[in-house]
């Protein structure tokens, strides 16, 4: 350990004497403190908190973001205080090391909302300061490097939480290289079979692609000489999550993938960049489509490059990155390349509000979102790529990957989405539930009378629009009710017995939630000749879910009460003869709903995984429930809502590829559970 505190303290000396001083006395104190401490490895913990320090270091982070990575554990691990961190460090460490340092709730309800507080508070601490992230990304970035010492269920509950939240993240601040390795990393741990299939061809092929691509380059710098340019060309390794994704997206296989290699040029301005573009594109035949423009319309995470795919020789595909050494600069570190320590405060620091990350995060802070719904927004809204659009202005807009007209109308201003009647993308009217595709010019069309629907508050991406149209409607819409997911309709005195939002029920002693269920009352109702909803309530006995064979009993007084039809209080209740009455489920939903059952060996993130693979394709599910066979396998029924019956055949193509699925079974939506 004393030679890895050695190398440690050798790179630091490019530091201010005075950093230099501070951060190897925090080295020290993080040693001491944390002891005797062992991580999963049998390791000093203390080597944990040096190698995310190095891991700044190296990323050229200033001295206090060093410290804080040293001392990250402390308040959680030791019996160090926030006032003791304040006083031998100062205000801005103990600051960093907070927004990091995990939350305990001592009444969650679950391990998944205590991971969704803690990931809550990280973000939010990220408005105030950028440099949390960055802290939280290297911790993330060696916990990942030495999962192996994990037993493997927790492995890929962590690998899946990296690929869902920290890979994208770093993506969306611009660092690219650790995007990059968290991605490959989480693989090698959730397909570790796919993973080394993948490095092994990659090996295999290198120096053949590597040959193939050196005659490109050669030519490119010939071309570049001949106009009198400076560049840098080099070939670039896709590296292994990029090439799984190509092979899961394209359903091809691996030796079906030409372009494993890729070219980078790099130049000095900006104009050359456009002139080196013009050059290869007269050296080889671009590709239709496979042309991107970066630089002139830069990511929400300021990368900028020039994007072609060109066809090279024997009619393989070779992508080609342009950009300027700036631009590269700003491609692999993103937001972490204000935070060099080259001085105090750099003049050109960037401030959180200039990221729009950050800017959507501000805007969700006065937001109501529960914890178990928080971390399905920010994948879906914050961590998805993002399309630009245009208003007729010329203005840009930028919304997630999804949206649709109304999320468009609804951040222009609110009043333009409550009076929204049509709209125009490129010039032609499209539906207002139309997906948006990157670049097009969107009109919206207004009028006096328009008014928010109820079908509007299922169908728009962004949080800020479905929170616009719940206030609306609980507003102005006197019959329904509208609070969080739960969309019901009022009804007349005596009141029903209050309807609780979707609910996911754990198992006693199931701590990781293996076995749940989840029922969105928004989507489902019941049907009774030709009436809806007519003060209906579930029987507490038997609780039956959408798909179960029921029976009704009307009840005196109370409406009527809902049973599965083996429920064996049934027996119990008198006159029930006399009283029962026909009831079937019924999906309320103007899109395709489909049901299926699902057979599976036991494990922890099923549940989680198959709500991927719905949502993948833009589906909700309605109801859902996974409980253990008498043979120790899991089975489920789930009850989803989807565009079209096509979407419904990806979605259980996509199940089928969870590892720990054994058959999925498509069900008739009055079918019963066998």
């Amino acid at each position: 350990m004393n030679d890895l505190l050695s190398k440690f303290e050798h790179k630091l000396n490019k530091y201010p004497q005075e950093d230099r001083k501070r951060i190897i006395s925090s080295a020290r104190w993080s040693r001491e403190l944390h002891g005797v401490q062992k991580r999963a490895s049998g390791e000093p913990y203390f080597i944990h908190p040096l190698q995310v320090a190095d891991i700044l270091v190296d990323m050229k982070i200033d001295a206090d973001s060093v410290i804080a990575a040293l001392l990250h554990d402390i308040i959680e691990d030791t019996t160090i205080t926030r006032q003791d961190l304040i006083r031998k460090y100062g205000r801005q460490v103990e600051s960093l090391v907070d927004g990091v340092t995990k939350i305990s709730i001592l009444r969650a309800k679950s391990k998944s909302v205590q991971e969704a507080e803690s990931i809550r508070k990280m973000l939010f601490a990220m408005v105030k300061d950028i440099r949390v992230i960055l802290i939280k990304l290297a911790d993330k970035l060696h916990n990942m490097r030495t999962l192996q010492y994990l037993p493997e269920e927790k492995r890929r509950t962590i690998a899946k939480e990296c690929l869902d939240i920290y890979a994208p993240l770093a993506g969306r601040l611009g660092i690219s290289w650790m995007k990059t390795e968290l991605e490959d990393l989480s693989l090698k741990h959730l397909s570790n079979e796919t993973y080394y299939q993948i490095k092994e061809f990659v090996t295999q092929k290198k120096n053949e692609r590597a040959e193939y691509l050196d005659s490109m380059v050669k030519m490119i710098y010939r071309e570049a000489s001949g106009e009198g340019m400076k560049i840098k060309v080099y070939a670039r390794a896709k590296h292994f999550y990029s090439i799984y994704m190509k092979m899961k997206h394209g359903d091809k296989m691996l030796d079906e993938i030409y372009d494993l290699l890729g070219i980078r040029v790099l130049c000095k301005t900006q104009n050359e960049c456009y002139t080196l573009l013009g050059l290869i594109h007269k050296i080889w035949i671009p590709i239709e489509g496979r042309f991107k423009d970066y630089i002139a319309m830069p990511k929400a995470n300021k990368y900028q490059s020039l994007h072609t795919t060109v066809m090279g020789e024997g009619g393989k595909p070779v992508e080609i990155q342009i950009r300027t050494y700036k631009m590269h600069s700003i491609a692999e570190f993103g937001i972490a390349a204000h935070w060099v320590y080259k001085s105090r405060v750099p003049r050109n620091r960037l401030k959180p509000r200039d990221l729009a990350i950050i800017t959507k995060l501000k805007s969700w802070n006065g937001m109501k979102i529960p914890s178990r719904d928080f971390l399905d927004e920010i994948k879906r809204e914050l961590l998805e790529d993002s399309i630009y659009l245009f208003t007729p202005q010329g203005d840009i807009i930028e919304l997630p990957r999804g949206s649709t007209a109304i999320d468009f109308a609804y951040h222009i201003h609110t009043e333009v989405g409550h009076h929204t009647v049509g709209a125009k993308a490129d010039g032609a009217i499209i539906p207002l539930n139309k997906e948006l595709k990157n670049t097009q010019v969107i009109e919206i069309l207004t009028a006096g009378n328009g008014r928010p629907h109820i079908n509007w508050y299922r169908q728009v991406k962004t949080s800020s629009a479905r929170s616009k149209i719940r206030h609306w409607l609980n507003k102005y819409d006197d019959s329904i009710i509208l609070e969080k997911s739960i969309i019901a309709k009022k009804k007349p005195a005596p009141p029903p017995e209050p309807e609780k939002e979707p609910v996911q029920q754990e198992a006693p002693g199931q701590s990781e939630e293996i076995v749940k269920r989840v029922m969105d009352f928004s989507k489902v109702a019941f049907k009774i000749g030709g009436e809806k909803n007519i003060m209906i309530r579930l029987a507490q006995c038997c609780s039956p879910s959408t798909g179960d064979a029921i029976i009704g009993y009307v009840s005196r007084g109370r409406g009527i009460i809902v049973h599965k039809r083996q429920c064996p209080n049934l027996t119990h209740i008198k006159e029930f003869d006399e009283r029962n009455i026909m009831v079937e489920w019924e999906t309320v939903s103007p899109k395709t709903t489909s049901r299926f059952k699902v057979t599976a060996h036991m494990t922890s993130d099923l549940f989680s995984e198959i709500e991927g693979a719905i949502r993948k394709y833009r589906g909700h599910l309605i109801e859902g429930k996974l409980e253990e066979d008498d043979k120790g396998h899991l089975t489920g029924f789930f009850t989803v809502e989807l565009e079209t019956r096509d979407d419904f055949n990806k979605v259980k193509k996509s199940i089928r590829t969870i590892p720990s699925v054994m058959n999925i079974q498509p069900m008739s939506l009055q079918s019963a559970e066998t």
